[in-house]
């Protein structure tokens, strides 16, 4: 059998020390290559562009072009890289807008090396990824105030949200259900609704929170 290629990856820090450190983790683990470093987040949008990464870590608060601001750009170039945002901040001001922005998940630099690769891993595959903490915070910030939601999830909302949770796009999830893709978006619309939240991270945190998913949980 031909062997997986590795998980390329981009380092955004704008500490060369963290930079360093995460460069020598990665490339002494197998299944792993850097591809090279940002030090804030318009030279990442620039690198990601040029190297064409699978996975950006991206820090959020840095001097000379932010995170956040880095994440909407590549949404907004169509940047195939999933954004894996690895920092130090884990308050409401800073989880919600990377989410809203479009990263794949969000983790503390305090997370353990093997979480840190597992993460990685699962959010090469388009998987959402959100540390335990971030998860809580999140969904606390999505909900509307008082609002529990407008009543239980159908069968069929679940099976949508099952293959969210597992990093499956609109197209795929209707392949596998043998719908069409606008019934896909009127499902998530409505368990949007249900959840009180406004995307598909914040429908996954929800839901693991709420126990409709199992476990809130970082790996694959």
């Amino acid at each position: 059998m031909t062997p997986e290629p590795p998980i390329s990856l981009l380092v955004v820090d704008d500490h060369p020390v963290v930079r360093d450190g995460l460069r020598g983790m990665f490339e002494s683990a197998p299944g792993f290559t850097v591809l090279g470093e940002a030090a804030n987040g318009v030279e990442a949008v620039a690198l990601a562009g040029t190297l064409d990464p699978d996975v950006i870590l991206m820090d959020l608060r840095m001097p000379g072009g932010g995170g956040v601001d880095a994440i909407r750009e590549l949404a907004r170039l169509g940047s195939r890289a999933q954004v894996l945002v690895l920092t130090t901040y884990d308050t409401d001001s800073d989880t919600l807008p990377a989410i809203e922005a479009g990263a794949t998940g969000y983790l503390l630099k305090d997370a353990p090396r093997e979480e840190l690769f597992t993460a990685v891993r699962a959010a090469a595959q388009g998987r959402t990824v959100l540390s335990p903490a971030v998860a809580s915070r999140l969904v606390s910030a999505v909900r509307a105030p008082g609002a529990p939601g407008s009543g239980p999830l159908s069968a069929r909302e679940r099976e949508v949200l099952a293959l969210v949770a597992r990093g499956t796009s609109n197209r795929e999830i209707a392949r596998e259900l043998f719908i069409s893709e606008a019934t896909v978006k009127t499902h998530l619309t409505h368990l949007y609704a249900k959840l009180g939240v406004n995307d598909r991270a914040a429908a996954v945190a929800t839901a693991y929170q709420r126990g409709i998913l199992g476990e809130t949980a970082t790996g694959p």
